[in-house]
């Protein structure tokens, strides 16, 4: 996944990206402006009728954070570009830099460990921040207010596993890979089972190594429902601020070495970007500081499992919290 590539390969694989976020795959039909009015939230001169492209990644989650900048900014007085659900962390990440998109919600463990090629995470939600921030300006990218939020990974399991096996740390999950591997068997997705943060870092750090039979590889959200129902594997990979969690009845596996970084979701952002339009910054801390982890799993639950678009959850928050009206 980080092999180094030559210019016309990486040239190849930015027209790709960039063609898949022009694409689109807007996830609300309705033109900014037409479905919110400010609260909170002031109109910003420089921000009138400006096209802000906003980006996310696939999954739950960062598409309902996707929307919630989208109604922000259309509150503030822009016309902002729906380009959310982009396929995988690079391509989203490559259509910021390229230029595809302007901004979106990344996490600090992501650009750590992803992005800058760190090994170790920093245990510091703050300092983890920090390091980030100071680390991406070479790179074009600014990062704005951290939510409290932490969606980082863990392993989980069902209560009959856990009366199982009694596994309850992931050093007791490698004594049992060790043990007796087909226990072990583990539900993940494509990006846990290669990232260095992911499967990998998880089994060198912990001493282990689960053969791949073992393995299933599988879409984020069939990991949840394979693994509450049993059968194919006994754990599973799950994201902590996941609503899917607890509505499940999952029970995760205690990190008791702290191998997983902290991953708080920021603004990522061009740095060009924030130049063009001053004053941005000041619409995003107040909708940010209020992203705690158990707002965001509450959150996460009614796109996940109640099947709410995240639209419609993310208009819904913006006006309990007084954003907009």
């Amino acid at each position: 996944m980080r092999t180094n590539r030559n210019r016309l390969a990486q040239t190849t694989a930015l027209v790709a990206v960039v063609g898949v976020a022009l694409s689109g795959c807007t996830l609300n039909n309705a033109s900014a402006g037409d479905t919110v009015e400010s609260g909170s939230i002031q109109k910003i001169d420089a921000l009138k009728g400006a096209a802000i492209k906003v980006g996310s990644k696939d999954f739950d989650e960062q598409l309902l954070l996707g929307q919630i900048a989208l109604v922000a900014l259309e509150a503030a007085g822009a016309t902002p570009v729906d380009k959310t659900n982009i396929q995988g962390t690079n391509n989203t990440r490559k259509a910021l830099t390229g230029g595809a998109i302007d901004l979106y919600w990344e996490y600090t463990g992501t650009g750590w460990i992803s992005f800058l090629k760190n090994t170790k995470p920093i245990g510091d939600s703050k300092k983890q921040f920090d390091a980030v921030a100071k680390d991406d300006t070479a790179n074009g990218v600014t990062w704005w207010d951290r939510a409290p939020a932490n969606n980082t990974y863990a392993l989980a399991q069902t209560q009959a596993t856990l009366d199982k096996y009694g596994v309850k740390t992931l050093s007791d999950y490698a004594a049992l890979a060790k043990k007796d591997p087909a226990a072990a068997t583990v539900c993940v997705e494509s990006e846990f089972q290669s990232r260095d943060d992911g499967f990998p870092g998880v089994e060198k750090l912990y001493g282990f190594k689960l053969a791949s039979k073992y393995e299933h590889l599988l879409d984020t959200a069939v990991v949840y429902t394979e693994l509450s129902k049993g059968g194919t594997c006994n754990f599973g990979e799950v994201y902590t601020t996941d609503g899917r969690v607890s509505s499940l009845k999952l029970n995760v596996v205690k990190d008791d070495k702290s191998f997983f970084p902290i991953y708080n979701p920021a603004i990522s952002i061009r740095t060009d970007v924030t130049a063009k339009y001053p004053g941005i910054e000041a619409l995003f801390k107040p909708i940010a500081d209020k992203l705690t982890t158990d707002t965001l799993s509450a959150l996460n639950k009614q796109i996940s499992v109640d099947g709410k678009k995240p639209r419609t959850v993310a208009e819904a928050w913006m006006r309990s919290e007084g954003f907009i009206k």
